[in-house]
């Protein structure tokens, strides 16, 4: 991701993992069935398994650079596990913020391993969020959200990387919790020109949980603010956030660039994520399968074109979040037999050899 040195801030100490450079794959089965060429960026694929990573490897270098000691942030769990890794090669101290009850388990167990300090606060994202900018504010720690620009400089060659692997990008779609994802893709869309790539500006398209979508409800009522949200509730735990800090940006940014902001149920989610297991073998967590279920509702009422160019953002990956994957496994039809011996085993494979 450091190619791209020249756009990005210049900490004195750069805190990297080899994160950035994911791939971006076309989904063939998925292209063939619903009439687009649809492609996936795996951000799953970064060191810490989300996008996380591309923030906080600057994020933390700022840090660094600035010679603080210790580092905090509120999260649902992807940006705890992110920041506590790239903390602890810094040799920070990280201390993360999370609503009592709100965050996978695998994500859990991560963050943990890597020793951070956690802090279990009652209530949402929002006010575990609310405590750590309050502690950014004292002086006690440096913020490593997303409200922190650094982070969204690193996120934004996820644009310069599609930029590199495909010649057309009609839409870009992207799952929004804190929405800053969102924002910073379409400012290294806009930035590009600098760095000498091609010039494209497609469509961004936000898709947000019905359970928490304030954004998707500023975006119907052609407002400028989002009213939070104060119980937002999906199983999307990395996007249940009910009062986004980068509201402002994202709205600028779906509007400069002609796109939109859709909201999709739970169930849809679990669909799309099941769907992309079991047709192009890809493990992603609720929230990365919003992206999916998104670009279903908009073929399905005709707002994306047949012929198409889609890059779907897969954020997380699927072992995040063991939980979600029992109720996506369940979605799929879990295919099991049982033998008692070798020989039964052998009969059972002929069995299934015959039945396709």
């Amino acid at each position: 991701m450091w190619r791209y040195r020249d756009l990005l801030p210049r900490p004195r100490r750069i805190v990297t993992m080899g994160e950035g450079s994911t791939p971006l794959v076309k989904l063939e089965n998925l292209s063939r069935a619903m009439g687009v060429e649809v492609y996936g960026k795996l951000e799953f694929l970064n060191p810490t398994g989300s996008f996380k990573d591309r923030g906080m490897t600057v994020g933390v270098s700022i840090a660094s650079s600035f010679s603080y000691r210790l580092v905090v942030a509120a999260s649902t769990g992807n940006t705890a596990a992110s920041m506590a890794a790239y903390a602890r090669r810094a040799g920070l101290n990280p201390v993360i913020l999370i609503p009592k009850g709100g965050i996978a388990s695998g994500k859990l167990s991560q963050i943990a391993a890597l020793g951070a300090w956690v802090l279990e606060v009652e209530g949402s994202f929002d006010d575990a969020l609310d405590a750590a900018r309050a502690a950014a504010e004292k002086g006690l720690a440096y913020s490593l959200n997303s409200i922190n620009p650094y982070r969204l400089e690193g996120q934004k060659t996820i644009a310069f990387e599609i930029l590199e692997d495909v010649d057309r990008v009609d839409h870009v779609v992207v799952p929004v919790g804190n929405a800053g994802n969102i924002s910073a893709i379409w400012k290294g869309f806009k930035e590009a020109g600098l760095l000498g790539l091609p010039s494209m500006r497609p469509r961004m398209v936000g898709v947000q949980a019905e359970g928490a979508s304030p954004l998707y409800r500023a975006w119907v009522e052609k407002m400028d603010s989002v009213e939070r949200v104060r119980n937002p509730s999906t199983i999307a735990s990395a996007i249940r956030i009910g009062n986004p800090v980068n509201a402002a940006k994202a709205l600028a940014a779906v509007r400069e660039s002609d796109g939109l902001i859709i909201s999709v149920s739970d169930a849809e989610i679990l669909k799309a994520a099941a769907t992309l297991a079991e047709n192009e073998g890809m493990l992603v967590e609720p929230a990365s399968a919003a992206s999916l279920a998104g670009l279903i509702k908009l073929r399905n009422q005709g707002i994306i074109a047949s012929g198409s160019s889609v890059v779907l953002i897969l954020t997380g990956h699927g072992l995040k979040d063991p939980r979600a994957l029992e109720f996506i496994a369940s979605s799929a039809g879990v295919r099991r037999a049982y033998a008692s011996t070798a020989e039964e085993a052998l009969l059972k494979l002929e069995e299934i050899a015959v039945g396709g």
